[in-house]
């Protein structure tokens, strides 16, 4: 598949290009910056890229971008940016809406706060304690929810360069909702508790760079079973409930 990735060098992005090449797709990396493209790729996975250096706030740069492209893999930008994140992912997913040559698959990072807490109607970027900044991907949320685009949002807890386990785990997915157990007194808790319950267990939601990346582009094919859902991804063995 012709894979294009948007903030192809950030630590999200640089993982999904060379694991593409990898897999034998035809990958684009939409770059600010292709010096640090090459220093980061080396060489052997940079020959088999498309480079293209744009900005990424220009609508024709992009749109031009997704011309004959199979999907679209937004990891620009982060949360903290406010007003400008917000804006890079509006402008890339409208020019995914107007390139008639784009197929309409789109991946777009999030964050586990977006996901439901189970027993309940919430999530965790709308409880107390949790950062404002956050904030932007309920927005980013809203705008793929206006989109007719095969999407998906994958959203991860802490990512991480690597992680040790001391038991064997598999790696757990799950549409729509937090990925780890949670007991079904929650749903008694206040919001303030619900948050205190969830900031004890971060770390469970903590998941490596590589294994976000793989399941992206494990996914990548219109209308599969992740298409218009929020994705959560945690490591599981035989933890029970508490």
């Amino acid at each position: 598949m012709k894979v294009i990735v948007f903030g192809a060098t950030g630590n999200t992005g640089r993982r999904v290009l060379a694991q593409g090449v990898k897999m034998g797709h035809e990958m684009t990396a939409f770059v600010r910056s292709p010096e640090k493209l090459y220093e980061q790729q080396g060489e052997h996975i940079v020959q088999r890229v498309k480079v293209i250096v744009r900005d990424i706030l220009d609508p024709v740069s992009v749109r031009e971008a997704l011309s004959h492209q199979d999907a679209a893999i937004i990891a620009a930008g982060h949360a903290a940016q406010g007003e400008e994140f917000v804006s890079i992912v509006d402008n890339i997913v409208s020019q995914c809406e107007s390139q008639p040559s784009f197929s309409g698959r789109v991946w777009l990072m999030g964050g586990a706060g977006l996901l439901d807490i189970p027993y309940t109607d919430l999530i965790g970027n709308n409880l107390p304690g949790f950062p404002p900044m956050y904030q932007n991907h309920n927005r980013n949320l809203e705008r793929l929810h206006k989109t007719q685009l095969d999407w998906s949002m994958m959203c991860p807890g802490t990512m991480v360069d690597s992680i040790e386990h001391p038991t064997p785990v598999r790696l757990h997915v799950t549409p729509e909702t937090l990925p780890v157990p949670i007991p079904e007194a929650i749903k008694e808790f206040s919001e303030a508790d619900i948050a205190g319950h969830l900031f004890s267990r971060l770390q469970e939601l903590d998941v490596a760079y590589e294994d976000v990346a793989n399941c992206i582009l494990n996914h990548i094919e219109l209308a599969g079973p992740f298409k218009r859902k929020r994705i959560g991804l945690a490591y599981r063995s035989d933890i029970p409930v508490r």
